[in-house]
Formats: C-alpha cells, structure tokens, sequence
C-alpha cells in the first residue's frame, strides 16, 4: 500500500441495480439522492470513489444499497449528498444517515411486513433475511460523512481517497430476497380506463388493474416491470384539500405534497445537480409563462380547445432525461373545468399518487386565478392523466399485492353503480320485452327497444350505447333474462325484485 492508497484498487460488485451505478477503484461510496451521480462523478477519477449512485426512495431503495455494500465490504467511506428539505432528495438521504446514526429495530413497513425498521422520522426499511449481527458491522465498520453540497461532497471524497488503504472489513455477504411474481390474467394491452371519485380510490384500482393483467417485461434500469399501455384515469371529486386515508395508505403525505406541489406550480430556481423542475418547464424553460398564458387564453376565448402547455423538448432527444410529464391540457365544458395530462412513462405505484395531486393543484390555482381576473366562477372538473406507459417496478410487486389485499374489496363494494350511459327501466308487455332508455340526470326517455329474447336484446342495446359501463352490461342481462322467464311462466315482472 502507498501513502495516498491508490496503488491499491477494488473492484465494486453490485448485486442489485448494477447497470444504474458509476463504478470506481476505491473504498468510498458516494450517495447523492435525486442529484443526477454524473454531476459528482465528472470532477472525480476512477481511483477516488468506489461507486457512485443516486438514491430515491427509503422505502425502496435502502434496502437493496445496504445489501449491495454488505457484499463489498472493502468500501470503508460513504459520503451522502443530504440537500436541504427543499429538494426530494432529502428524505431518502436522511432516512440512511439515520440508519448509521441511530440503528433500526424490529417492526412492520406501511404495508403490514414485517422488516427492520429504522430509527427515523422518515420511514425507511431493511428486509427481516438481512441479519442484524451483520447490519450492525456494517454500522460500526463504515465511516461515513453528509455533506450539504456537490463542490463539499467531491472535496470530501478527494479527502477520504488521500488515506492509506485499508483491508476489507469482513468478507461478502449476500442474503436471500424473495420477489413476487405475479400471476397475469388475459386482457387487452392497450386502451385502459379507470375512474374513481379521489386519487386515493383511483390509485387503488389502478394498481389492481395492472397487477391483474399487466404485461411483464424487464426494463432498462435491472429489472422487470408490470405494464399496461395507455392507460386513462380520470377522478371526478378529489376535495380542494385532498383526501388522504386514515390510515394513509397512500405513498405520500402532506409535508411532502407540499413541497411537491411547488414544482409544479412555481418556476424553481437553479438547483445544483437538478436538471429541471415541472415547474420550471412550465414557468421559463421555453422563455413563455404557459401557465399565465393558459388563463390569459381561456379568459378571451372560454371555450377554446387550444388551452395546451408542453414540457417536451426536442433537445430531449440529445441529452437525455426527458420529463415523464409532456403535455396539460385545459378545457371549459358547461362551466367545468378539467385538465388533462399525457405522460409517456409513469411510475404508478411510487408517483402517480403524487403526480395527480400535483396536476390537481395546478388545476384549482388555473381555476382560481381565472375567478379573479374574470367574471368566470368555474367549477371543477374532473382531472385526467393518459399514461402510455402505466407501470409498477418489479421491487413494489409485494407492496402492490398487499395494497390490493387491504384496500380493494373496500372500495369496489362501495362503487357507485351510476352509468353516464343513461337509465334503463324494463317492463314486461303481454309476450315481449320492453325497454325504456333514459338519460342519467332528468329522465328523459331516448330510445325504447321490444323483443322476446333477452340476449337479442340486450346485443342490441350494447351495440346501441357502446359506452355502457361492464357492470351495467351484467345488471341488464339478469334482469332481461328474468323478464323472459316471467313471461314463459305467466308471472308478473317488476325490475330488481
């Protein structure tokens, strides 16, 4: 070994994630959240870090670093990229600096498994097979220093790649992590439709849509992913204040939110390692406030289709990074407002949740400010989000299966059975079958239909409004079919009894 170190070198060997790390010689791991790692690895050399990633999530994302630096344990430094509350980075960084600080414990993740939970105010964990004794030395055994900003985190790394060498702190250790795989029923790939009365209902059955019939396919990032393409959400009545569920089942929380929203409403300020905001696009990033311009053009023109704004650039294509969020659109129907939002790729288990509100936010501020500049008092429509690539990351699949266990039946028994199809009321008329179709809200009778055989009928009435909804399909065939047996028997025929 020399005095700086570098005469010795170590290959990193991950066992999760491989293909989304930077890999070095040396024995410092470096950490940089949602900071982009290339920002810190162009001021570095091979020979000064071990490796280098990002990290998202602390309920997703601790789990498989800690078991990937448990089988390199010649890294002996980890410096972590902590940004202020301000960026998203910040909660996932925290969670693993609390993880060295202050340890972990024995308990249950926000799903009910039970795993290692760290010693935090932001949830994070560890799986159960990963051993205690050895969670422990890896504590004790690495050095590890936060830093607030990308020249702090490059000068700290320079600092620890200065030491003499040291031997590997124990040999490799792996542990065995259990994946679900799940069991996918045939269904249609493209064209999906999903509605519910709030995000968190929504979500829900979001989430059991692609669990059910969701196509598996590895992804680019090490790893598979269950996905459905094209797929329509539309909630109708999520509150001004949102609706969160107790307890929150959801994968965001209010302090979050609020943060959140902000990207989305407001033109952030360049941030180091952060190439753009949503806001950003928005606000600046094409040199127009499309926000302001969406309002200024409905306000001359309410019922203008044309009230779009774009967060796609075509330098996307040569830098990469391109935003999953491409375009909003704004209409005026009937004094209601909606929006609209196309995402060419979407995360619907760990963003979706929060990329609705966000959208909803951005709505009722658009809303808002026309009541303030107008003499327009809109209501609020509904929000609708088009993902093309609706998916859910192979490391969610137990969460999404346990979601699904506790929350679905529940809300699918509480669905409403209102069709914006219309009405149909069935009578019995001497030897045949008649029906009256009426619209949902008044009444008004739109077209009548008469025969004897229910399911003739009811292909009829199908092809007639191809809209209808699947349960309504299914009421109408047994209350055909129960007409036509009243008649065969000489029975009197009332509808639903």
């Amino acid at each position: 070994m020399t005095a700086t170190g570098k005469a010795t070198q170590f290959e990193y060997k991950a066992l999760y994630k491989p293909n989304q790390l930077i890999y070095g010689l040396g024995q410092t791991a470096v950490i940089t959240g949602w900071t982009v790692k290339q920002a810190i690895a162009k001021h570095l050399q091979p020979e000064d870090y071990a490796v280098i990633g990002q990290l998202y999530s602390p309920t997703r994302g601790i789990n498989l670093l800690i078991r990937n630096l448990l089988y390199n344990p010649h890294v002996r430094y980890l410096v972590v990229l902590n940004a202020t509350r301000e960026d998203n980075n910040a909660g996932a960084c925290q969670c693993l600096l609390d993880f060295f600080r202050n340890g972990f414990e024995e308990g249950v993740c926000d799903t009910g498994l039970r795993c290692w939970v760290i010693r935090s105010p932001i949830p994070g964990y560890i799986d159960l097979e990963v051993k205690a004794s050895a969670l422990q030395h890896l504590r004790e055994s690495i050095k590890y220093e936060e830093t607030k900003s990308i020249s702090k985190a490059v000068r700290q790394v320079l600092s620890y790649a200065q030491f003499e060498a040291l031997s590997p702190w124990g040999t490799p250790v792996k542990f065995p992590m259990s994946i679900t795989y799940p069991a996918v029923l045939p269904g249609p790939r493209y064209g999906h439709r999903i509605e519910g009365k709030t995000i968190a209902e929504t979500w829900v059955k979001i989430i059991h849509r692609i669990k059910t019939t969701g196509t598996i396919r590895p992804t680019g990032y090490d790893g598979q992913w269950q996905e459905l393409i094209d797929l329509i959400a539309i909630v109708t009545d999520e509150p001004p204040k949102f609706y969160f569920p107790e307890p929150n089942y959801l994968p965001v929380d209010p302090p979050f939110l609020e943060e959140y929203v902000s990207q989305i409403l407001d033109d952030a300020p360049y941030r180091e390692g952060l190439k753009y905001t949503y806001g950003q696009r928005l606000r600046s990033w094409f040199g127009y406030d499309q926000i302001d311009q969406v309002i200024q053009k409905l306000i001359g023109e309410i019922d203008a289709a044309s009230a779009v704004m774009n967060l796609w650039d075509v330098k996307d294509h040569e830098k990469g990074g391109s935003p999953c969020l491409n375009h909003i659109w704004l209409r005026v129907v009937d004094n209601e407002l909606s929006l609209t939002a196309t995402f060419r790729s979407n995360d619907m288990f760990a963003a979706w949740p929060a990329n609705a509100m966000g959208l909803r936010a951005l709505q009722q501020r658009i809303r808002d400010e026309i009541f303030k500049r107008s003499e327009y008092d809109l209501k609020m429509g509904p929000l609708i989000t088009i993902s093309q690539s609706a998916h859910i990351y192979d490391d969610t699949w137990d969460n999404a299966e346990r979601l699904i266990a506790n929350q679905y039946a529940a809300i699918f028994n509480q669905r409403s059975y209102y069709d914006p199809s219309g009405n149909f009321l069935i009578e019995v008329d001497g030897k045949e079958i008649f029906v009256t179709h009426t619209t949902p809200g008044s009444g008004e009778v739109i077209k009548s239909y008469r025969g004897k055989n229910p399911l003739s009928l009811l292909r009829e009435i199908c092809a007639t409004s191809p809209a209808i909804q699947p349960e309504h399909t299914g009421y109408l065939g047994i209350e055909l079919q129960k007409a036509s047996n009243c008649i065969k028997s000489s029975q009197s025929y009332i509808q639903d009894q």
